[in-house]
């Protein structure tokens, strides 16, 4: 560095308050109060002043190293693995471009600020475009420099949060977090593992509360895609029209009430996995165009101008028959087989009752941790009670059942008399009063309400029983009002 150019940062220096190394300046690794991180920062330049002056600014609150050149920057990065690296853009032999390159491979959340002198900036922002968070020019400016690497440490820490979130999801979702040891079960892990590493789409099969997307979720953590988005959608919970913006996206100004733009869900998903539960409430209309997408691996946006590609494993799951309502005409025959590649029927806890022990044992220590009961386990008399009741809501009516008992129990153990009143004694009532010459509407709307007073207009619970969408039985309730039926 020419030594005027040096004297003038040595005054500006000393005018912030940053001594010399000799003049009581922290030396590298001097460590912060009590509380506060420190980052490991990593200065290349082949400047010794610059270098020097940087440590100097830097290591006061954060843990400094340098590198004259661009191969032992690459070696110290291998080594010591700083939070950030500010590297000179013009040096000798290897360039901070081909440093930047060779760094993200060995670290690729490494957060790098490049310093560029006066006639380079362009080189500067074509870095950035390579992946370099911000860039500063030569002289610098001390405070600009510490706002500079306060950001980038601040983007660094979201970078860890966002791995380690990952990485929660992916420990949440691995398959051996699913509970069972039964036959069924252990066929359907053997299923789940052959597939999850293909592309193929996934149909997922199984009555309500079996666990479906506890299943897509798996499938998704042991694949390729497992570091994407998994997107699920509800198919039933929102209707037709609403349902086409949420899963392709629409313009700005396309219909009624579109202020703005919207990405869709298979942009969201791109590149990972979307889940679209309950595709047996999909509107055949928007059935048509799901399957263009599924053939062609792009979108069109509700009032775009042209298609976007996309690259999106799709998972669906129902809890009907989609063969009964492609012969009712209410599911596209060719959408299924496009959807059916690899089918997976997921048993109902009925059909694998030796797996109630170990689900319920595993719902009690989660509920007692979550609410601070010592509840050593469940009494003999109650885990009997357990397995002779027949769960029509599969793993979720016992997980609610386990939770409310674990809530209300007194003791250091769910006994029967902790259990609700309809799994301890099911109630059996009589047949329905169906008549030769009562017509099909008739007989349904027997059904339903039956079905409701018997689990205390328990609408979710009804609605998986009759094995429809909470959506349509409230489409069908409000029907028998309208026709004179009181309904609380």
């Amino acid at each position: 560095m020419p030594r005027k150019e040096s004297l003038l940062w040595e005054r500006h220096l000393a005018a912030k308050g940053v001594g010399s190394p000799g003049q009581g300046c922290p030396s590298h690794g001097t460590k912060q109060a009590k509380g506060e991180s420190m980052a490991k920062i990593l200065i290349v330049d082949d400047e010794a002043g610059i270098r020097s002056i940087l440590k100097r600014v830097l290591s006061k609150h954060h843990e400094t190293a340098e590198a004259a050149d661009g191969q032992t920057a690459v070696d110290k990065v291998r080594e010591w693995r700083p939070d950030i690296l500010i590297c000179d853009l013009k040096m000798p032999e290897m360039d901070g471009m081909e440093v930047l390159r060779r760094v993200q491979e060995i670290d690729p959340d490494l957060v790098s600020v490049m310093i560029t002198a006066h006639g380079t900036v362009e080189t500067a922002v074509e870095a950035m475009k390579l992946g370099a968070f911000d860039y500063f020019r030569k002289p610098f400016d001390v405070e600009e420099v510490k706002v500079v690497v306060d950001k980038a440490l601040s983007i660094r820490n979201l970078k860890e949060e966002v791995t380690t979130l990952k990485k929660q999801v992916r420990e949440r979702d691995r398959l051996d977090r699913i509970i069972g040891k039964s036959q069924k079960m252990r066929e359907s892990f053997d299923l789940i593992e052959q597939v999850a590493p293909s592309k193929s789409t996934v149909l997922i099969t199984g009555e309500s509360g079996t666990g479906k997307e506890m299943i897509a979720r798996a499938i998704h953590a042991h694949s390729p895609r497992s570091e994407k988005n998994f997107v699920a959608v509800n198919c039933a919970a929102i209707s037709g029209e609403l349902l086409e913006s949420e899963l392709f996206g629409h313009e700005k100004g396309s219909f009624t009430g579109a202020v703005s733009s919207k990405t869709g869900k298979f942009e969201l998903a791109n590149g990972g996995t979307l889940f679209l539960d309950e595709i047996g409430e999909m509107d055949p209309k928007l059935q048509a165009k799901l399957l263009r997408v599924l053939q062609e691996n792009e979108i069109d946006r509700v009032g775009g101008t042209k298609p976007i590609p996309v690259d999106v494993r799709v998972i669906a799951s129902t809890n009907r028959s989609l063969r009964d309502q492609i012969k009712k005409g209410d599911f596209r025959e060719d959408l299924f087989y496009r959807l059916n590649v690899v089918n997976i029927t997921f048993p109902a806890l009925r059909e694998r009752k030796e797996d109630i022990p170990i689900l319920a044992d595993h719902f009690v220590r989660k509920y007692a941790e979550e609410n601070g009961k010592e509840i050593e386990g469940i009494e003999p008399d109650a885990l009997e009670t357990l397995m002779k009741f027949n769960w029509p809501g599969n793993v979720r009516e016992l997980e609610n059942v386990i939770e409310r008992a674990v809530v209300l129990c007194r003791g250091k153990s769910i006994d029967s008399a902790s259990l609700p009143a309809e799994i301890r004694e099911p109630e059996v009532r009589e047949g329905l009063d169906i008549r030769v010459g009562m017509t099909t509407m008739e007989a349904e709307r027997m059904l339903i309400l039956e079905t409701l007073k018997t689990y205390e207009w328990n609408r979710t619970r009804a609605a998986e029983l009759l094995g429809i969408s909470i959506r349509t039985l409230r489409n069908k309730l409000n029907e028998y009002r309208e026709a004179g039926a009181e309904i609380p």
